[in-house]
């Protein structure tokens, strides 16, 4: 014998349907915009041979959420300075060979880790998970004997929303913004007009910065082509002084060490000296 099962088809008015259907979509939208902040490069994803040419020591950092975090730190010596850099959304650590090279020529120590959800770190990234991120570095640095006011927080891109959100809560000697940013929602408003800003709401530093004391140091290139110098601006103007802004010519948003050289050390150290010479942030 066989069976037929029956299905029964539920009716639902238009005036239901439509706002559902509108929250479903929308609902889609907000969770693949907010995804897409994130492309992490998973181990063994990265140029991990560059650890070899930095003489980087692996350190292995708990977060107060229970997530196991990567990093490299790379002393230079009698540095008085320590640098906490931030990297931006795409790739790893191992892309960052440039920036950490000169960092540390310029006259400090670095320590970089990987977010949640990049190279060896565990984990999925997030806003929340991000700043929880910085916050654990911050305080594994403290533990190494430092205090706030040798810490610069140096940001890149995505890293300049984290470096300026730890930096509203913590002390710090100094704080780099390289390519930096007002809003996530700002800049998803250039990719989608009008409907970006609604989907992205996240990473606000512009809310945040005029808060921070400690000198700053904003890096832009006049040609970047994925956060547009303007919004770099904007947030400089939101920032309270001490406060320069160097604006490198013909400087897209990934090679801006690659174009200007020697300069870009010499830029860094000189902002060192401004710091070490300035009354401790601590």
């Amino acid at each position: 014998m066989v069976s037929r099962v029956k299905f029964r088809v539920v009716y639902v008015p238009n005036y239901l349907a439509w706002p559902i259907l509108i929250a479903a979509v929308f609902g889609g939208l907000y969770f693949l915009a907010n995804r897409a902040v994130y492309y992490p490069s998973k181990y063994p994803e990265g140029s991990w041979s560059v650890q070899q040419q930095l003489q980087a020591e692996d350190v292995w950092l708990d977060s107060q959420d229970r997530v196991r975090l990567h990093a490299w730190w790379v002393p230079s010596q009698d540095a008085r300075l320590v640098t906490l850099y931030l990297h931006g959304n795409a790739g790893n650590i191992t892309d960052r060979l440039a920036a950490i090279r000169e960092i540390v020529a310029a006259g400090s120590s670095v320590l970089i880790p990987d977010y949640r959800g990049y190279g060896k770190s565990g984990g999925r990234p997030s806003e929340k998970g991000l700043y929880i991120d910085s916050e654990t570095a911050f305080v594994h640095l403290l533990g190494r004997g430092y205090r706030a006011g040798q810490i610069i927080l140096h940001g890149e891109s995505l890293g300049t929303a984290v470096a300026v959100d730890l930096a509203s809560r913590r002390p710090c000697a100094g704080l780099i913004l390289e390519a930096p940013f007002t809003s996530a929602g700002d800049i998803a408003g250039t990719v989608i007009p009008y409907l970006g800003p609604i989907l992205v709401r996240s990473y606000d530093s512009r809310s945040k910065i005029r808060w921070i004391l400690a000198p700053k140091l904003f890096i832009h290139g006049n040609r970047d082509e994925i956060i547009p110098l303007r919004f770099g601006q904007e947030l400089f103007r939101a920032a309270q002084e001490p406060k320069t802004f160097w604006i490198v010519d013909g400087a897209g948003h990934n090679d801006i060490a690659g174009k200007t050289g020697p300069r870009y050390r010499e830029r860094l150290a000189v902002f060192y000296e401004s710091v070490l010479a300035s009354k401790p942030h601590s």
